[in-house]
């Protein structure tokens, strides 16, 4: 087995020495900074944000076919009192949709089948990367499930369960991809520069999502590439391509870059912290199950990842069944709430990044800070929905600011991984997002258990009190055990760490 990625305290000691030395080499177009107005980072930054949103977008692309692909008559009920109104135009229409009758049991599977995988590989991705490097594991993790989506068609004409098996493998290739992105990021963003950097990044899970609801819902209603065919076949070859600049521009370490400037490379070895990576840290299993600030990571993760998979899954199916949205020709309104978290993230993200930068906030406080604005912010939004009835307005309003007000947790827990324990932040992350991912299948599953044969408004209404119960609770865990101190056990022989 390869010893890991070499850096250590003398390469970062001569790295620094050679900038040091050679004050007056400049590249052009710099910054009064020193650093050109776009550097390496920038790269890096530009590139994962384009992975993330392909990433999502096929992970996001079933949620959008299937209601093309389905008959409209087994997906939708409308024979009980409790359901909204139907639109005159959406009367005619209830026999539309696709050649498939599969049953909710079937759909509940088929939606949850990408995170059977996914959750499985997320573990073993963080530290794959950690031996083998993140350029590589982030690569694949976003090439071989593209590749996998251009299979789909195929898969689905020839049976469901063979296209179950197919997503499960989507998954499994896509789960190393956030690890990954999460190690490389300790190595190359210091922790003052995280929620700027990462609010940036991470609006690629935003963006996809919206292109993948906006433009797929519009690829299903034209003919195509066969209609809703199109959806996959565009998505994943926007993978494939994506794939091409990344093994190109991208290198696991800034000391390894070919082309970062002296500047640049100083500012980042004097400014991030714990990072030596001589050889590959051995897991501390002891010292992380009874890490509290761990723990409090976990609780973060899981408590998000549930919220936003439930409405990732399962809004498009909400938006169709209650609110009788036509998704070929409403795709944009239900990627709306998704435009607003990406507006909240990216400009949250600057907003803390700027009083960071004058000592206003510590990290430990934007991370606090902005974990506690999303979750209860979005849980109050998730409980409002209960007043919401059936006004399609201001359901749509209150969805937005559900799903929007969660954008800032960007900035908040799902960067501490990286605070603790940099060195390990790919297993961390593995850890942490495997709990998380998990609820990609639990949710739909609670999601179908309520509201299968029962496509009612009340029935809505308790999977989204669930959510907001979940995210009130553990993320109070979080507001009390998170830290961003750096444990003892971020390094291989584990030694006291004075702050």
């Amino acid at each position: 087995m390869t010893t890991g990625i070499v850096l250590g305290a003398d390469m970062e000691k001569s790295a620094m020495q050679t900038s040091a030395l050679s004050p007056s080499h400049k590249p052009n177009n710099t910054s009064n900074t020193g650093m050109p107005w776009w550097d390496a980072r920038k790269t890096l930054v530009l590139l994962s944000f384009l992975g993330l949103t392909v990433a999502y977008m096929v992970r996001v692309c079933l949620s959008i076919t299937i209601v093309a692909i389905v008959k409209r008559n087994v997906t939708i009920d409308i024979s009980d009192n409790d359901t909204c109104p139907v639109p005159d135009d959406a009367i005619k229409d209830t026999e539309a949709g696709g050649d498939y009758e599969w049953d909710g049991q079937t759909q509940t599977i088929l939606l949850g089948a990408f995170f059977y995988g996914y959750t499985v590989s997320n573990f073993p991705g963080g530290r794959v990367a950690e031996y083998f490097g993140p350029r590589l594991t982030v690569g694949l993790g976003i090439l071989l499930p593209s590749v996998l989506t251009l299979l789909s068609p195929l898969c689905i004409y020839t049976s469901p369960v063979l296209f179950i098996v197919l997503r499960v493998l989507e998954g499994l290739t896509q789960g190393v991809t956030f690890p990954a992105m999460h190690f490389m990021m300790s190595a190359w963003i210091p922790p003052k520069d995280k929620a700027k950097y990462w609010s940036l990044q991470g609006s690629g899970m935003q963006i996809g999502t919206v292109v993948a609801m906006s433009v797929g819902g519009w690829l299903c209603s034209t003919t195509f590439l066969g209609g809703w065919p199109s959806v996959f076949y565009v998505f994943g070859g926007l993978g494939v391509i994506w794939a091409i600049p990344w093994f190109l521009l991208i290198h696991d370490l800034p000391e390894h870059h070919p082309r970062i400037s002296d500047a640049e490379l100083q500012y980042i070895l004097e400014h991030r912290r714990y990072v030596k990576r001589e050889k590959v840290v051995a897991i501390p299993w002891r010292h992380i199950a009874t890490s509290q600030p761990f723990w409090a990571i976990m609780a973060s993760s899981f408590c998000y990842n549930f919220s936003f998979y439930t409405l990732l899954t399962e809004l498009p199916t909400y938006f169709n069944k209650i609110l009788h949205f036509d998704m070929s020709t409403n795709g944009l309104s239900s990627a709306l709430p998704y435009i607003v978290q990406c507006l909240a993230a990216v400009s949250w993200g600057m907003f803390v990044d700027i009083l960071q930068k004058r000592n206003v906030l510590s990290v430990k406080t934007v991370r606090k800070l902005s974990t506690s604005l999303a979750l209860y912010s979005s849980a109050a939004c998730l409980i409002g929905m209960m007043w919401v009835n059936c006004d399609p307005t201001v359901a749509m309003v209150v969805m937005c600011l559900a799903v929007g007000l969660i954008g800032p947790i960007g900035s908040g827990s799902p960067l501490s991984e990286q605070d603790i324990a940099p060195n390990l932040a790919g297993t961390l992350k593995g850890l942490t997002n495997t709990l998380g991912s998990a609820t990609g299948f639990v949710a739909p599953a609670v999601t179908g258990a309520i509201t299968s044969g029962n496509q009612t408004v009340s029935a809505w209404n308790t999977v989204f009190v669930i959510s907001a119960v979940f995210n009130l609770i553990f993320g109070t865990i979080y507001v009390i055990f998170g830290t961003d101190k750096v444990q003892p056990w971020n390094d291989s022989k584990p030694k006291k760490v004075r702050f």
